[in-house]
């Protein structure tokens, strides 16, 4: 799919490295295609990776895409360069009068905090609300997920006696659905969390079908039946070397982590990982932009109408 973002993004240089068709907006304008509006609400704190890792993932189909990016307004990034903000970054309320096709939400590391608790809760709140009226499907990411559970379905998320970190295998459940068309019957998905939503509190809501599980990480994909609200409790978004980045961070804090599971070569930290799950990120990403959004969004979308 030809990626239409920002000239001077620096995912631009990344991804055309990499020969990944990316349309750059003085190219886009003089073709007459109505492209796909993808919003991309990045809460994540080094933005410019998490940037191109979702972009990477949205270039797997012969859609054409344009992508808005937002963050709160309500919390000051420390990892990211203010430049880089004011060019590429928008706030809710200067996107909030415009309808979006497809809407992503990525994860952030505040699990250990209350919902209520994070500063930009009412914010998010308030985005949350808004994709109802003004977005065809939007895809929750980790804590992105646990957060629209909690605020649309009432799920709660509970700590984990440790952190759930490493590559994992998991099994679908719906081989027709149209999130999982051409799945394996068992696929590999990274995870990094310290919080989970439990199967028995899912089950108990009549509006979501979970469509994938595993045994050792738990629930990873669901949906509700209108495809309106899809979630990922993984980071299948993720680059072969973030878990391993991620490790060293929390060696380097001192904190009691263990090897991310199935990651390294022989399980050992001084190998280099083994990327397992690169397929299925591609597939899952373009399930959701092709019949989650693009076989039903509207032609037109117009003055923030549909």
């Amino acid at each position: 799919m030809p990626l239409n973002i920002s000239d001077n993004l620096p995912a631009v240089r990344i991804l055309e490295d990499e020969n990944i068709f990316v349309m750059k907006e003085t190219r886009a304008v003089h073709q007459d295609i109505r492209p796909l509006q993808i919003l991309i609400f990045n809460l994540m704190p080094v933005k410019i990776t998490t940037e191109t890792q979702i972009l990477r993932l949205l270039s797997n189909t012969p859609l054409q895409v344009e992508i808005t990016l937002i963050n709160t307004s309500m919390h000051l990034s420390k990892n990211t360069p203010k430049e880089h903000l004011d060019s590429f970054y928008k706030t809710f309320d200067d996107i909030a009068h415009h309808k979006f096709d497809g809407l992503i939400i990525t994860g952030a590391p505040i699990e250990h905090l209350e919902f209520e608790e994070v500063d930009y809760w009412d914010e998010m709140v308030r985005i949350m609300n808004w994709a109802d009226r003004h977005i065809t499907s939007t895809l929750y990411i980790c804590w992105a997920s646990q957060a629209g559970l909690w605020h649309h379905y009432g799920i709660p998320k509970y700590m984990m006696n440790e952190k759930k970190f490493g590559v994992f295998s998991h099994r679908i459940y719906n081989k027709k659905h149209v999130l999982t068309r051409g799945f394996d019957d068992d696929f590999l998905a990274p995870h990094s969390r310290y919080t989970e939503v439990r199967k028995e509190d899912i089950e108990k809501v009549s509006d979501l079908e979970i469509l994938a599980e595993s045994d050792e990480a738990g629930i990873y994909l669901l949906a509700s039946r209108d495809l309106k609200r899809v979630f990922v409790t993984g980071h299948s978004e993720y680059d072969p070397l973030t878990l391993k980045a991620e490790y060293e961070r929390d060696i380097a804090k001192g904190l009691d982590i263990k090897i991310p599971r199935n990651y390294f070569l022989n399980d050992d930290p001084r190998c280099e990982p083994v990327v397992k799950w690169r397929s299925h990120a591609s597939l899952l990403f373009s399930n959701w932009l092709n019949y989650c959004v693009y076989q039903v969004t509207p032609f037109v979308l117009e003055n923030g109408k549909r």
